[in-house]
């Protein structure tokens, strides 16, 4: 494993935080304006949504090229062409003429995006391994816990002053920031380990990353957890705002006290010895908060019932966030480019199925069913990984 001075370990925290905290960013950035621009580009709250899901489709898309890429290439050059694509797009949605050219801006936007969020967790596996490395992912899981606190209230303010615009053009920002900080930033993957075959060869890791049984149930766990957040994220801005009556800026506010749960739960998971410990504990609490939201629907259908148990929901996604990260990435050692991009891309993929999902229907009720069931798979995936010898 690398030594590092101790201002280039918090160089290399900050850097990777950054970088994994894409995800958030791009899909969280403009949840606030989301009612408002189905008005603004006479459209649907379906079509609307679809830049939700475009995004997330891209972010999972992206992370199967550019993991496997950085295993051939190396970590920074692969990096510097997703920050590229990430801020060429970003530019072209804001002059978008249509709500289906933003759309395809998104996808676009997603798939730069996804090379900060894949790379994060391959240059955190290169520098550390076991409990340094579950610290060290717990740490970037924290300070990733500050993205959508953040995110939402930056765009709740950006949007009420300027409009959306003004999001897409801070997200710009901070795409160019990365950029600079990868001139900084010192490979992490040396050429004499690097994956020597053809690209088109590249393929024939995949097969080998799926034939590593716990490799791909901590990979299940974490997909179904994380379609338990998205169903959260695409649903909250209409909850909140048309549902519970808040405005723009109070849903920011509300929409970042639930994220510190996710970075809550994520530093408490260190506090067990054992990761698989974590993961069932995070499972458990979810499907206990879930069942929760639904009788208070029923019986107490008010905002504070649906907020105190949307947080406790998220810190369990935390616990799991952090646990099964930090076993799947070990598992998965030998290939860690490839197995980051799928254990990334199948987290994104559920988003972007469960994304449109939620506005069929009542939202409220379609979004409860959706969390009941990734809750009760990633509690069973959860199960299984406890129960391993």
């Amino acid at each position: 494993m690398f030594q590092f001075s101790k201002r280039y370990y918090i160089f290399l925290i900050v850097f990777l935080g950054m970088l994994s905290a894409f995800g958030p960013f791009v899909t969280d950035m403009y949840l606030p304006t989301l009612p408002s621009m189905a008005d603004i580009f006479h459209t649907t709250v379906s079509q609307v949504q679809m830049g939700l899901a475009t995004s997330m489709l891209g972010l999972a898309v992206g992370q199967i090229f550019f993991g496997p890429l950085s295993d051939k290439y190396g970590r920074r050059p692969v990096l510097v062409a997703s920050m590229i694509l990430f801020s060429a797009s970003t530019v072209a949605s804001i002059f978008s003429p249509t709500i289906e050219f933003f759309n395809f801006c998104r996808f676009l936007q997603g798939l730069g995006g996804s090379g900060g969020l894949v790379l994060s967790r391959s240059v955190a596996t290169d520098c550390c391994s076991g409990r340094e490395l579950a610290k060290m992912l717990a740490i970037i899981g924290a300070i990733n816990g500050i993205a959508p606190v953040t995110a939402p209230v930056i765009g709740g303010l950006v949007s009420e002053a300027v409009g959306w615009k003004g999001i897409f053009w801070i997200l710009f920002g901070i795409g160019v920031v990365i950029l600079a900080m990868c001139m900084v930033f010192r490979e992490s993957l040396s050429a004499d380990v690097r994956y020597k075959g053809t690209v088109a060869s590249l393929i024939r890791k995949f097969p080998e990353i799926f034939r590593l049984k716990y490799y791909v149930i901590y990979t299940v766990m974490y997909m179904f957890a994380c379609g338990v957040l998205f169903s959260y994220i695409s649903s909250a801005s209409f909850i909140v705002q048309n549902y519970f009556g808040y405005s723009e800026l109070q849903f920011a506010l509300i929409f970042g006290v639930n994220a510190l749960g996710i970075g809550i739960g994520s530093g408490l998971s260190l506090k067990f010895r054992q990761m698989k410990n974590a993961s069932l504990f995070g499972a458990a609490g979810i499907l206990v908060s879930v069942l929760s939201q639904v009788l208070s629907y029923i019986f107490i259908p008010s905002f504070w019932p649906y907020e105190i148990f949307t947080f406790t929901m998220l810190v369990g996604v935390g616990f799991i966030f952090t646990s099964a990260t930090t076993l799947a990435m070990d598992e998965g050692r030998k290939a860690i480019g490839t197995a980051s991009a799928v254990f990334g891309a199948v987290g994104f993929l559920s988003g972007s199925i469960v994304s449109p999902l939620v506005g069929l229907g009542n939202i409220m009720s379609t979004t409860l069913i959706l969390l009941g069931i990734c809750g009760i798979v990633a509690f069973i995936f959860a199960y299984i990984s406890y129960s391993r010898k």
